[in-house]
C-alpha cells in the first residue's frame, strides 16, 4: 500500500519540488542583497544599541534614520510577503483536495477499497503519507522564510509580531500546512468532486486564518499598557519590536482625547507650530499618550500557540475525515 501510494504520488511530489528550488533561486539572492544593505547601512550595531537603555538620543535618532532608509528601499518586498503567505494554502489545494475527492470523482475508490486493503487503512497511509511530505516541505519553508524576512523584521517598527511578517516565520508556517490539507481532505470527504473541495478549501482556510489572526491573536496573552508623557520624542524608540494594538492620547484624568494618535513635543511643553504642545485637541496639564500592545518576547508563546490551535483544527479534520469515508458508497 505504501509502495502504491508512492506511485501515485511521486510526480506531485517532483512538481513540488521544483516549485520549491524555483522560489529559493528566487528569494536566496533577494535575501543576500538585504542582508548586504542591512550590514553595509550600519543597522546590527543599532539593534544591539537601541536594545540598551542608556542609548543617546543622537545614536537612537541616527539608527531611525538608517532603519527608515532600509525599509524604503525594500518596502516592494512587502506585496511579495502578501504572495507568500499563501503558499500554505496552495499546498492544501494540490495535495489535501484531490486526495479522496479525485478517488470519488473518477469512481476508483471503489477498486481501491475492495482489494483488502479497507477504507481505514487506505486512509491511514494516504494521509500519513501526505502529511508526513507536508511536514517536511512547512519545515523547508519556515526555516527559509524565517532567514529571509529576518532583516525586514529587525528594521520594521513593529518587528516579528507584525502581521504578514508573523505568519511567514517560526513554527507557525508548519500548522497553518497542515491544517490546509487536512481542510482540503475533509472538504473532499463531504463534496466528493475535486473543483468545488478545492474552491472550499480555499474559503474556509482564509476565513479561519482571517478570524485567528484578528479575532484570536491579539489575545493569547492579556495585553499591557504603557504611558509615557506627551514631551520627549525620544521615548518612541522604547517600543520598537512591540505590537500596538491601541493607542491615543488622554487626559490627565484617562479620558481619551484622540484615538490612534501620539504626540510628542520638545521638552517644555511647546508644538512645533510654536502653541502649547497637544492645545490643538483639547490636551491640559498632565496630559499622556496610551498604548496597548503586547511585547516582543512574546514572539515564541504566540507562535507555539498560533500552532498548536492549527494542528488541532488539522487532527480534528483529519479524524473527522477518516469517519466520512465510511458513508462514502
Amino acid at each position: 500500500m505504501i509502495w502504491l501510494a508512492w506511485r501515485q504520488h511521486r510526480k506531485q511530489l517532483l512538481f513540488t519540488l521544483v516549485g520549491f528550488a524555483a522560489l529559493a533561486a528566487l528569494m536566496i539572492p533577494i535575501g543576500l542583497s538585504m542582508r548586504h544593505s542591512f550590514t553595509e547601512l550600519g543597522l546590527p550595531n543599532c539593534v544591539s544599541q537601541l536594545a540598551r537603555s542608556d542609548v543617546d538620543p543622537v545614536t537612537a535618532n541616527g539608527c531611525e534614520s538608517a532603519f527608515r532608509q532600509f525599509t524604503n528601499r525594500y518596502q516592494s518586498l512587502n506585496l511579495v510577503a502578501v504572495l507568500l503567505v499563501v503558499l500554505p494554502v496552495l499546498v492544501g489545494l494540490f495535495w489535501g483536495a484531490p486526495l479522496v475527492a479525485r478517488e470519488v470523482e473518477h469512481g476508483t475508490h471503489r477498486f481501491a477499497w475492495t482489494q483488502g486493503v479497507g477504507r481505514t487503512r487506505w486512509a491511514l497511509v494516504k494521509f500519513g503519507l501526505v502529511v508526513t511530505v507536508t511536514l517536511a516541505l512547512a519545515i523547508g519553508y519556515g526555516l527559509g522564510m524565517a532567514w529571509w524576512v529576518s532583516p525586514l523584521t529587525q528594521a520594521a517598527h513593529e518587528g516579528r509580531l507584525g502581521f504578514i511578517v508573523f505568519d511567514l516565520q517560526g513554527i507557525a508556517p508548519i500548522g497553518y500546512t497542515l491544517f490546509a490539507v487536512a481542510l482540503g481532505i475533509f472538504a473532499g470527504t463531504l463534496w466528493r468532486r475535486m473543483l468545488p473541495a478545492m474552491g472550499v478549501t480555499l474559503a474556509a482556510f482564509i476565513g479561519v486564518r482571517a478570524a485567528v489572526a484578528i479575532l484570536a491573536r491579539p489575545h493569547y496573552q492579556p495585553a499591557l499598557t504603557r504611558t509615557f508623557p506627551i514631551e520627549g520624542a525620544d521615548l518612541l524608540r522604547e517600543d520598537r519590536g512591540n505590537w500596538v494594538l491601541a493607542s491615543g492620547v488622554r487626559n490627565a484624568d484617562g479620558k481619551m482625547l484622540a484615538a490612534d494618535t501620539r504626540i510628542m513635543c520638545p521638552p517644555g511643553g511647546q508644538a512645533p507650530d510654536g502653541g502649547r504642545c497637544g492645545a490643538d485637541i483639547g490636551a491640559g496639564p498632565g496630559a499622556y499618550n496610551w498604548e496597548l500592545y503586547q511585547p516582543a518576547d512574546r514572539f515564541w508563546p504566540f507562535q507555539w500557540i498560533e500552532t498548536g490551535i492549527f494542528v488541532a483544527l488539522a487532527a480534528l479534520l483529519l479524524y473527522l475525515a477518516v469517519r466520512r469515508l465510511r458513508r462514502i458508497a
